[in-house]
């Protein structure tokens, strides 16, 4: 019988957004993104896998529920492992014909614009790629599943490269700086929703290649200058450039979301409060010290500096006031917190937020060696 292998990987938060497929059934990007991953101990999804001649068909758990084999990306990346796999000579060949159970959980909620996506199929490709043993970059593969995926296989800050071919061999990320490049960034996500999205980030994109005349202008002009400037800024741990192309860039896309036809509207009237604040925040500041990042949802990410941290989370909990006894989670709270922050606004209002979540910059997937999600017989341990 197979070992048992799991895995968790890390949620990643773009800050040169990824909006558009030049090719549907590949996953391959209209334009290059450049994300940051987040640390593992505060959000991951972790995946156990096994492969053996018992299971009479592959089947998959995800969250607590067993769903269809039959989705067809699922099937591409466990396809393209095998292949990689027999190519590699890395397993018997009477292993590749054992049918794989896979179990899966996230710590935070699905398809709420949190990347759960991502973080989900990295994680599944990873274990994959150790169970099968393959070895090299599997970002492509990753990718096949959900195209942000294959930004969440590498830690610290990641670009993914659109690439020219046809083929996507070229669509691949690389790992502009790891996790202790930066290691005073911190990340601050307030939750305005937890509930699925009423567009999917799949048909947004779509309806957005289509009919969008914006987008065209991004493509060809925007990302491509952004790309380079933020990649430098990182590198020089310039926060001012970084904090400025970021939040021109989440406006930008939303701006392209809203020139597409039908609009397919992300944004909510909290999360465009939350600009209101930073931007506020930063003009009295004389200089941007936080930075706001929406993906398709409401949520915003918050990018900033350590330093910075107190202040912010102390406004953030002033206007955004919460009834809620666990309001922010995470990382611990600095020792130090101001009680209050002199704002030239009013409170938006209690129980806007759901909640906030502490964060950081973090590594890559990483093996979990004593705590899976399968049992030695390859079954589910919650939901035998």
């Amino acid at each position: 019988m197979s070992e048992i292998i799991t895995v968790k990987a890390p949620v990643n938060i773009a800050v040169i957004k990824y909006w558009g497929k030049r090719d549907e059934n590949l996953i391959l990007p209209l334009n290059d993104s450049v994300s940051g991953t987040l640390d593992t101990d505060v959000m991951c999804a972790m995946t156990s896998v096994c492969a053996r001649p018992d299971i009479t068909e592959n089947e998959i758990w995800l969250n607590g529920s067993r769903t269809t084999f039959d989705n067809p990306r699922l099937k591409k990346c466990l396809g393209a492992i095998k292949s990689l796999a027999a190519s590699q000579k890395s397993v018997s060949d009477e292993f590749l014909t054992w049918n794989v159970r896979i179990c899966s959980e996230n710590n935070f909620p699905t398809a709420a614009g949190l990347a759960s996506s991502a973080a989900g199929y990295a994680c599944l490709v990873c274990a994959l790629a150790k169970l099968y043993k393959v070895t090299g970059d599997v970002s492509s593969i990753a990718r096949l599943g959900s195209g942000s995926a294959c930004r969440s296989v590498y830690g610290g800050f990641v670009q993914w490269k659109a690439g020219v071919r046809s083929d996507g061999s070229d669509s691949v990320a690389v790992q502009v700086v790891d996790s202790k490049h930066w290691p005073e960034m911190r990340v601050l996500i307030l939750v305005v929703a937890d509930t699925k999205k009423h567009v999917s980030s799949k048909k947004g994109m779509k309806i957005s290649a289509e009919t969008s005349e914006l987008m065209q202008h991004r493509i060809k002009h925007s990302v491509p200058r952004r790309t380079v400037e933020i990649c430098d800024a990182i590198r020089e741990r310039d926060f001012e450039t970084f904090a400025e192309i970021t939040m021109k860039d989440s406006n930008q896309m939303h701006a392209v979301v809203q020139d597409s036809y039908p609009p397919s509207v992300y944004m909510t009237d909290i999360s465009h409060r939350i600009t209101r604040m930073i931007h506020t925040y930063n003009d009295m500041q004389g200089s941007p010290k936080v930075a706001y990042t929406f993906d398709a949802g409401p949520n915003a990410c918050l990018y900033l500096l350590e330093e910075n941290v107190p202040e912010v989370l102390c406004l953030v909990k002033q206007m955004f006031p919460s009834s809620s006894n666990n309001f922010v989670t995470g990382l611990p709270l600095p020792k130090k917190m101001p009680s209050k922050v002199d704002f030239p606004m009013e409170p938006f209002g209690t129980d806007l937020l759901k909640n906030v979540i502490y964060t950081k910059i973090g590594d890559g997937p990483q093996v979990v060696k004593d705590d899976h999600l399968l049992d030695q017989q390859g079954r589910p341990k919650r939901y035998v």
